[in-house]
């Protein structure tokens, strides 16, 4: 299935082109998929977000859906913990001539996360979270001070094939997932829900929330 959506809706040829140079260079096959970047291609234009902030970079897949999705005067800063991955990133959105657009930040998203504050950059208007899973819940505390009252914050792989529902699974990104919606679910900042994904990354989901 999906397969046959990439095909119809969401085929092209700078991203097909990213997905081959993150494989060639040894990066994880941990991409969003697809079909889901094309979701937040969508998702940015939908909203006019023109100011995105994204928490793990990997070969710079979905930041460039996202740099695309802002448009040529909106600006994505992707936060990425691991210098090489970054590197690709950078040839990545290059490529694709969106590089313009994008700021890549390197080093561990907790440390990074307070020198962007101190800067006081205007609101931002979509958080992409899709980093190490055990921050989540920090990563959207860090959102929360970095978005203005009608933003969205998108947290992916929270549903772990099913095991968010499983309070006995001691899996740390599946804790970290039922933390994570105990922090959605008491946060009056917040208005939240978890949409479910099968398809070519198997059984997973992501949180979907907007800021109040």
């Amino acid at each position: 299935m999906d397969r046959y959506v990439v095909d119809q809706l969401a085929r092209d040829d700078e991203t097909t082109a990213t997905l081959r140079a993150n494989a060639d260079a040894g990066l994880p096959a941990i991409d969003v998929s697809e079909a889901q970047g094309k979701f937040l291609y969508l998702l940015a234009r939908s909203i006019r977000a023109r100011r995105v902030l994204e928490i793990g970079t990997l070969g710079g897949f979905s930041t460039l859906w996202l740099a695309r999705g802002v448009g040529a005067g909106g600006r994505v800063t992707t936060l990425e913990f691991e210098p090489r991955h970054a590197e690709v990133a950078r040839t990545n959105l290059d490529r694709a001539e969106v590089g313009d657009r994008v700021d890549i930040r390197v080093g561990a998203a907790l440390d990074s996360l307070p020198v962007l504050a101190g800067e006081q950059p205007d609101p931002y208007d979509l958080v992409f979270i899709d980093a190490d899973k055990v921050n989540n819940s920090n990563y959207v505390q860090w959102a929360l001070r970095l978005t203005r009252p009608g933003a969205v914050v998108v947290v992916d792989n929270v549903v772990r094939g099913g095991g968010l529902a499983d309070a006995d699974n001691n899996d740390p990104a599946v804790r970290a997932s039922r933390e994570l919606l105990q922090l959605l679910a008491g946060e009056p900042r917040l208005d939240a829900t978890v949409v479910q994904t099968v398809g070519a990354k198997g059984w997973d989901g992501f949180a979907f929330a907007v800021v109040n």
